[in-house]
């Protein structure tokens, strides 16, 4: 298959409008219309995986971490950013990475976590605004079970668990065609009334382009007149970080020593301990002390999350048990969730976990 298809394809299953303001998500590195075969999957791109890939004779890497994240002013190989970039090129490797829209995807990277740490009533911590529209549109009556029909195809109308979500009202549509239209009913010069059925539904905003195009392939119209508004609704299902909780509640210590030894994480740093029980956990992989007070408004006894300042730990007054369990160790599982979905959509294409470790932190 083409580049491009891997790339379309991963750009709307985790979709790229999801992403950070500051984050560089998609395709780093590569021509769209060449032709793959193979990916090798990693965290991080190192000259070590970009060799990787090129002893086993990989087409593309997808990682998490981005290979370009800060701009460039110039390419001559002075930086590892700059010697992989230019080094790729030669090779013709392609790199994708799907980073912060990862995080934030409803199957991310803290719901996996919760997942291998075997957590019940799995639930986002922080969930986004201003990602969902609205659609209202108005349907002549024949024509209704078609058009609703199509832009659910579309991915319209998917609230949580439920699809296929709309509002229907029976009403009466004027309009009046001059001499260039060639309406679908009526005549031309003459106002026309036509019952038409309101319908509205909801969609995720990076859905737009192809659920309106849906709308215009599938209604019968010359001018197909609709409305989209931008809702403040947050999205349950979708957001940084998720709670979770044990079939039964631990004592901290013992908490600790689970979640290391899931995470083969041999350096937690860890908050005051307060001879609480821990049943339910918060969650955010990677760097997410910023939700320390949503983990505190949610209830949990246990916030595990990385790169947590000095002074972050004196906020947790005893009051959670907070838990740096280390940014690799708490993302690492980034090229599972992309394997499954890529293999499921492309069940054919070859796929290859990297074998090199890139944590760039060692213990003594």
């Amino acid at each position: 298959m083409k580049l491009t298809d891997l790339c379309s394809f991963l750009d709307t299953a985790v979709p790229l409008s999801f992403q950070e303001s500051y984050d560089n998500s998609g395709l780093q590195v590569g021509v769209p219309q060449k032709e793959i075969s193979s990916a090798l999957l990693s965290l991080d791109i190192t000259e070590e995986v970009l060799e990787e890939a090129i002893s086993t004779g990989n087409d593309v890497i997808i990682t998490h971490h981005p290979l370009i994240f800060n701009p460039l002013k110039r390419i001559t190989g002075s930086s590892v950013t700059e010697r992989i970039l230019m080094k790729a090129i030669e090779k013709g490797i392609a790199v994708y990475s799907s980073h912060t829209n990862l995080d934030i995807f409803t199957n991310g990277v803290s719901r996996k976590i919760a997942q291998k740490l075997n957590l019940k009533n799995i639930k986002v911590l922080s969930p986004i605004k201003r990602k969902l529209l609205k659609l209202v549109t108005y349907i002549p009556e024949k024509h209704f079970d078609k058009v609703s029909e199509a832009l659910f195809a579309a991915g319209a109308g998917v609230i949580g668990n439920y699809d296929q979500c709309g509002f229907s009202i029976m009403g009466t549509g004027s309009f009046r065609g001059n001499e260039n239209t060639r309406p679908f009913v009526g005549e031309k010069g003459q106002i026309h009334f036509e019952k038409e059925i309101r319908f509205e539904t909801i969609l995720f905003s990076h859905l737009k382009e192809i659920v309106i195009n849906t709308l215009l392939d599938t209604h019968p119209y010359e001018e197909v007149a609709y409305d989209l508004y931008q809702l403040e609704n947050e999205n349950i299902e979708v957001g940084l970080g998720c709670t979770g909780e044990l079939d039964d509640p631990v004592s901290e210590s013992e908490f600790l020593k689970f979640v290391s030894s899931v995470l083969d994480a041999r350096g937690l740093r860890y908050s005051t301990l307060a001879g609480r029980k821990v049943r339910k956990v918060a969650i955010c992989g990677g760097s997410g002390a910023s939700l320390l007070n949503d983990a505190l408004s949610s209830g949990a006894d246990a916030f595990i999350t990385a790169d947590i300042k000095y002074h972050t730990f004196f906020e947790a007054e005893s009051k959670i048990l907070l838990i740096d369990a280390g940014h690799f160790e708490t993302e690492k599982f980034t090229t599972e969730i992309l394997y499954d979905l890529i293999i499921k959509k492309f069940p054919k294409f070859a796929l290859r976990f990297s074998e090199v470790n890139t944590n760039p932190i060692n213990y003594l």
